[in-house]
C-alpha cells in the first residue's frame, strides 16, 4: 500500500531541495530521518516535515508496521516564482527571482526480507556439469 505526502509551494529552490531529497530516496523511513537529522542543509526541514507526514498518514491505517516502511518515491518540482524588485543603479529596477518548490514523498510498506534456504540440488547439479567439462578437456 502506498502513502503519500506533499508539500507544495516550500519556499526553497527546487536545485537545493533535491540534493537532499536524493540522499532519502530507496532508504527506509528511519534511516531517512536520521539522515536529515544530520543533514546541514536547510532543505532538510522542509524534506522532514514531509516525511514525517507521509508516516503519519500510514500510522493512520491499521496493521501497517512503521518500521517497515521504505522511501519509494521521493520528487522536488519546481513551484511558481515569485517575483520581486529591489533598487538597481541610476534609480532602476533589478528583478529577483525567488523559486518555490513541490515537495513530494511517497512511502511503501516492504516486508522483512527472509533469507531462503539454499538449495542443495541445484548446487550439486552445478558441480556436475563442472567436473564433465573438465573430463571432456582431459583434465
Amino acid at each position: 500500500m502506498k502513502f503519500y505526502a506533499i508539500h507544495k509551494y516550500a519556499r526553497i529552490t527546487p536545485r537545493k531541495a533535491r540534493y537532499v531529497v536524493d540522499m532519502i530516496r530507496n532508504k527506509t523511513a528511519n534511516e531517512a530521518l536520521e539522515i536529515l537529522a544530520t543533514v546541514p542543509k536547510r532543505a532538510s526541514y522542509f524534506v522532514k516535515k514531509v516525511l514525517n507526514s507521509a508516516v503519519a498518514n500510514a500510522a493512520q491505517q491499521e496493521g501497517i508496521k512503521l518500521g517497515n516502511l521504505f522511501v519509494r518515491e521521493a520528487k522536488v518540482h519546481g513551484g511558481p516564482t515569485l517575483k520581486r524588485y529591489r533598487p538597481g543603479p541610476m534609480g532602476r529596477a533589478m528583478g529577483i527571482l525567488k523559486h518555490t518548490s513541490h515537495i513530494e514523498i511517497t512511502l511503501v510498506e516492504k516486508a522483512p526480507e527472509v533469507e531462503k534456504p539454499k538449495d542443495k540440488a541445484a548446487k550439486a547439479k552445478k558441480d556436475q556439469k563442472a567436473e564433465t567439462k573438465k573430463d571432456k578437456r582431459g583434465e
